[in-house]
Parts: structure tokens; sequence; C-alpha cells
């Protein structure tokens, strides 16, 4: 605990006027492009400069606190789309998943694709953290599933992979040039990181359609919009400089730091 505390005190001090504007909502950085630049490249070396102070000092070691199962009092709230109406999506919700395959290929030896069932089978993972959102709330939930890792470990990674491509059902409905299905990426260390996980699980319960059935990730370093919903396909690449608008995420593209730890 003492740790967690001393980084995010080290972190706060380190993005003053810049990275903190993260968390006072998506109001504030729902439209960055409208910002003049100066500020805007103020905000973007912030956050490099938390990422790499982060990565740097604490590296994989630390991890997110972990609650006792009294702490959980409520259901945990939805967080952007609740219920994806994409045709494909809606199909294996019919059937409850029972087709669903997660497809895993990119920078890999072996490229793979894992029903939920193989999924379940894996060595599962069971933590109890609190979700922190961009918008100001947070709630703490109990989630079980595969450790990321895990399955990367299946398809084995080629030594010039660095980030983890996340594809989703959902379409968002909000693109500039059109609509988009949310993506987001993370980096290997997050990738490989003991509490990363895909939850198949919520609260003892399979995962609600409501919070990313059948498979949603948890990255509980950092803010919740990292943690993608409904995922599609896993892809590890070198760079996410082709990737949409480049930025390495949905909401990335639209204004929001990449690194969003805490």
């Amino acid at each position: 605990m003492k740790t967690d505390l001393t980084r995010r005190r080290l972190l706060t001090g380190l993005t003053v006027g810049g990275g903190s504007l993260a968390l006072a909502g998506c109001d504030v950085l729902g439209d960055l492009g409208a910002i003049d630049r100066p500020l805007r490249e103020t905000i973007a070396g912030a956050n490099a400069l938390t990422y790499r102070v982060h990565r740097t000092l604490f590296g994989n070691r630390t991890m997110a606190r972990e609650f006792p199962a009294s702490m959980v009092r409520q259901p945990q709230r939805p967080n952007g789309v609740t219920n994806p109406p994409d045709a494909d999506y809606r199909a294996l919700a019919d059937d409850a998943f029972a087709d669903y395959r997660l497809d895993v290929g990119g920078l890999v030896e072996r490229p793979g694709s894992f029903a939920l069932d193989e999924l379940r089978a894996m060595r599962a993972r069971t933590q109890i953290t609190r979700h922190d959102c961009v918008e100001g709330w947070s709630c703490i939930a109990s989630w079980t599933g595969v450790p990321l890792a895990s399955v990367l470990a299946r398809v084995k990674p080629k030594p010039e992979a660095r980030f983890v491509l996340l594809r989703c059902f959902d379409t968002i409905e909000r693109g500039l040039s059109g609509s988009f299905r949310y993506y987001e990426t993370i980096d290997m260390v997050d990738a490989m990181h003991p509490q990363t996980i895909l939850a198949y699980d919520m609260n003892g319960d399979a995962l609600p359609v409501a919070n990313g059935a059948p498979v949603r990730l948890r990255v509980e370093r950092q803010l919740g919009y990292k943690m993608a919903k409904y995922v599609r396909s896993i892809e590890l690449v070198a760079s996410f400089a082709d990737v949409e608008g480049g930025r390495g995420g949905y909401w990335e593209d639209r204004g929001y730091d990449w690194y969003a730890g805490i």
C-alpha cells in the first residue's frame, strides 16, 4: 500500500497541468481537437512522461489494489455501449455465445482461435478490483477470467511484438467519416501483468451483456476506457500508427491519453 501511495504522489507531481485533465470527465477531453496546439502538446508530453516514469520505476512489479468480498456492495455499473446491435454479435448472443471464437494472431508464431469453453478451461484468476472511469465514478466488482499472458503463451509472440490490439464487436456511432467498432491497445508490459485478464465472469456469474459478454479485458492499472468490452479478436503488432487514427484506441483517436495508468 505504501508503494502504491508513493507512486500515485510521484505521478501526480509529474503530470500537474497535463495528465490530471484525464480525470476531469469526458466533457473536458471529448473535443481536444478544439484546444490550441500548445496545450495539446503539453497534455501529450505530460502523458508520455507519466508512461516513461511508470515503466522505468515500476515496470511489471506493482499490483492494483484488491479488495475483500465485503466491498462488493452493488452491481458493476456498465460503461459505454451496453447492448451492441451489430448483427454478428446479436447472432452470438442469441445462442448464448456457443459459437464464439477469439482469434489471436498478428506477430505470433502460432495463430490461434479459442472457443469460450476453451478459455474457461484454462487456469483462471479471480480478483476483486475497483473500476475507475474517466467520467469520475468508480465501482468495485469481482472478475474471473484467463490471464492474457496465458493466452499469449499459446500463440508465442514474436520478439518484434510491442502492443496488443483488441478489436471489439460494438459499433460506436460517432466517427467523423463513418462508424467504427471499438478498438484498444496496451503494451506488452500490461499484457503480461498477472492482473490483466480476459474476464468471462463477474461477481460470480457469467459476464452480462451490459458489461461486455462474452469476454472483456481487465487491465487493472489503467482507467476504464482501456478495458475493452465485447472482445472479437486480438492482434499483436509492432506499432499502432496505421490502426485507424493512429493513436492506439477509439477514444485515444478522439483526444484521450493512450496511457491511462493510475
